[in-house]
């Protein structure tokens, strides 16, 4: 892999002594996300995990719920060794709180998830999140450090909830009750980026419902991510919102790849799309509904289609830019990269000496 194409690996990856500076790969992210500097700074917190086990309503010092619930501020959570983690309640993670898996073997699976809500500047890295559970309601313990009652959730391995600047990069999630990824309820200035998505039938949801009208103000980058094997659809379903799709790798689907209802705004840009041996070959999905169809925008900029995949364009309108400020723009490159770009993708198979 030429590691100069990817912005976001290049600005970190090459350097041997990452490891002491785990905190540099905050000015590494792009897309609406923009740079994460509010999670570092002299007053950082620096927290490493040593217990696997979780104590939903009273979590104990060492458990990861200690640290990205109870404790406030700016909060870096590293784990100690290789874990596998079980969730007994959804982890509600606070404010200005990185977890990151680097370097370590970290799995949180089988039970309860990630759940962002009402909160913001969070970064996810390097986690493997699979076989999420549905819940039923109780008390948990709430991103303000105080124990909450929470509803029922679904069994999604990430959901944002009124979330803003939130990046989640280079992780692996698959095989989920309900599905790996929702931006949801006003969540915006999202990057989602180099993660793996398999094994699952509905991928991402960006907007909550159809009603939800917050969520014309939605925002979110999906740059240099690999779908597949066996994803069925939504990657990702958008609804209301805009989403800039570039330089991602989808390896087959059953339904669609990228669908939407209520008149998103969409930015298909320099993606790989392998259609699949049988079945639908059409990468998008629209449903129309009640709304107007011209209203839609759904564009295609040089892409490239194999095994005979294609892609329904808006007719006329105008191709959505993304209005990137200068903190969150980076340079979409040719599509031919995109094998090499996506290589990687997912967490990182590295051990505490090994190269990333």
């Amino acid at each position: 892999m030429d590691l100069n194409m990817n912005m976001i690996d290049n600005c970190w990856r090459p350097y041997p002594e990452w490891r002491r500076h785990k905190q540099q790969i905050a000015t590494c992210s792009v897309g609406y996300a923009g740079k994460m500097i509010n999670n570092i700074g002299k007053d950082l917190i620096h927290y490493k995990v040593t217990d696997p086990n979780d104590d939903p309503m009273n979590p104990k010092m060492g458990t990861l719920r200690y640290g990205a619930s109870v404790i406030q501020g700016k909060v870096w959570i590293t784990f100690q060794k290789d874990m596998n983690i079980r969730l007994l309640k959804p982890l509600l993670i606070s404010s200005f709180t990185t977890i990151d898996g680097r370097g370590v073997n970290i799995h949180i699976a089988d039970n309860a998830c990630l759940m962002i809500f009402k909160a913001t500047d969070i970064i996810i890295h390097s986690i493997r999140i699979h076989h999420c559970k549905a819940q039923t309601s109780g008390m948990v313990m709430g991103p303000n450090g105080k124990v909450i009652h929470l509803g029922p959730v679904d069994g999604d391995a990430i959901r944002l909830v009124t979330a803003s600047k939130i990046w989640i990069d280079h992780n692996t999630l698959y095989d989920c009750e309900d599905g790996l990824l929702d931006v949801t309820r006003g969540s915006s200035n999202v990057t989602i980026s180099n993660n793996w998505f398999r094994e699952q039938d509905k991928v991402m949801l960006l907007g909550h419902d159809d009603g939800y009208v917050r969520d014309k103000n939605m925002k979110v980058t999906v740059l240099y991510n690999y779908f597949g094997p066996n994803c069925n659809q939504r990657m990702p379903r958008i609804r209301h919102g805009y989403a800039h799709v570039a330089n991602n790798l989808y390896l087959g689907w059953v339904q669609y790849a990228i669908g939407g209802s209520m008149e998103p705004s969409l930015k298909s840009e320099s993606n790989l799309f392998i259609a699949p041996k049988v079945g639908s070959k059409e990468v998008t999905w629209r449903n129309i509904g009640q709304t107007n169809g011209n209203k839609w925008e759904f564009h295609s900029i040089r892409d490239a289609f194999e095994n005979g995949a294609s892609f329904a364009v808006t007719k006329g309108g105008r191709v959505p830019k993304p209005n990137y400020n200068k903190e969150q723009s980076f340079k979409v490159v040719d599509v031919k990269y995109v094998r090499s770009l996506t290589r990687i993708s997912g967490a990182f198979q590295c051990s505490r000496t090994s190269i990333c």
